[in-house]
Order: C-alpha cells, then sequence, then structure tokens
C-alpha cells in the first residue's frame, strides 16, 4: 500500500469507531427491542468494515479471515436475537388477544 493513502484509512477508521458508539449508544437507549436489534447488526457491520480496513493498512491479508469469521458469528447473533424478538411478540400478542386487548376484561 502506498503512504499516501494511510491518513485516508486511519480517518474512515476513526469515522467508523464515532459511528460504531454512536450505534452502541442507540443500542443501549432503544426505545423499542427493534431498534437494539439494528444498532447490534449495524455494530457488527462496521466492525467487519474497520477489520477490513485494517487489514489493508497493514498490509495482511490474513487478518482478512477474521473478518469472514466475525461476519458468520455477527449473522448468527443477529437471526438468534430475532427469533427471541419474534417469541416474545408472539406472546405478548397471545396474552393481550387477537385485538390487542386484556383477555378476561
Amino acid at each position: 500500500m502506498r503512504a499516501d493513502f494511510s491518513p485516508f484509512f486511519m480517518g474512515c477508521l476513526l469515522a467508523l469507531a464515532v459511528l460504531t458508539l454512536l450505534c452502541l449508544i442507540r443500542a443501549i437507549l432503544g426505545p423499542r427491542l427493534a431498534d437494539r436489534i439494528m444498532a447490534v447488526n449495524m455494530i457488527g457491520t462496521m466492525t467487519i468494515a474497520m477489520i477490513a480496513l485494517l487489514s489493508v493498512l497493514l498490509g495482511e491479508s490474513s487478518i482478512l479471515d477474521v473478518a469472514l469469521i466475525y461476519s458468520v458469528i455477527s449473522f448468527v447473533a443477529v437471526i438468534v436475537l430475532t427469533k427471541i424478538y419474534i417469541g416474545i411478540y408472539r406472546e405478548r400478542k397471545h396474552r393481550l388477544g387477537g385485538d390487542g386487548k386484556e383477555e378476561g376484561r
């Protein structure tokens, strides 16, 4: 890699780090579970991009294997969180009844 692209890659890494922190704040604040799941997915995606940029910056192609493994782990985590969210939604819908009102009232 040419040395004149190094500041550009460092700036991209810094921007991705700031955006990851903003997504972490969104994941903590919510307000809904769907917002949190989306924030976790975005954090995973930006982490993969940071690993790929770091691989280019260091000139090490073996680091891309780490990015691939992390992408699979991130994908599985989002699928599991979505399954949990769907289960909570179905349980709440069943408890409240089909029309959204409490049963027995």
